[in-house]
C-alpha cells in the first residue's frame, strides 16, 4: 500500500517545477521513505526506520500527502501573485 501511495505522490510532484520548494522537500522525504519500504520487509523495523508512528499512521500520512500534492499542483503556489499584496498584509499586530 505504501509503495503505491509513494509512487503516486512522486508522480504528482513531477508536474511541479523542479525548483518549487514543496516539490524539493517532499520529493526528498518521500524518496527516502520509499527506499525504506522497498528494502525492509519487516513492518516493525520499517516503523523504526521511518520513525513516524505505526505503519497505519504512516499510511494515513501518505494518503494526506497525496491529497495535498494534488492540491498544490492545482494551486500553483510557485507562480507570482495575480495582484500586489496589500502593504499591511505582513504587519502584526495591526
Amino acid at each position: 500500500r505504501l509503495k503505491v501511495l509513494y509512487t503516486k505522490i512522486l508522480g504528482s510532484l513531477q508536474t511541479m517545477p523542479q525548483d518549487a520548494a514543496y516539490r524539493k522537500y517532499t520529493e526528498q522525504l518521500i524518496a527516502e521513505r520509499y527506499n525504506h519500504v522497498k528494502t525492509e520487509p519487516d513492518v516493525e523495523k520499517l516503523e523504526k526506520k521511518i520513525n513516524c508512528g505505526q505503519i497505519e499512521e504512516v499510511i494515513a500520512q501518505a494518503e494526506s500527502e497525496l491529497t495535498l500534492s494534488r492540491k498544490m499542483a492545482e494551486w500553483k503556489p510557485w507562480e507570482p501573485l495575480i495582484e500586489e499584496a496589500p502593504a499591511s498584509q505582513w504587519k502584526w499586530p495591526i
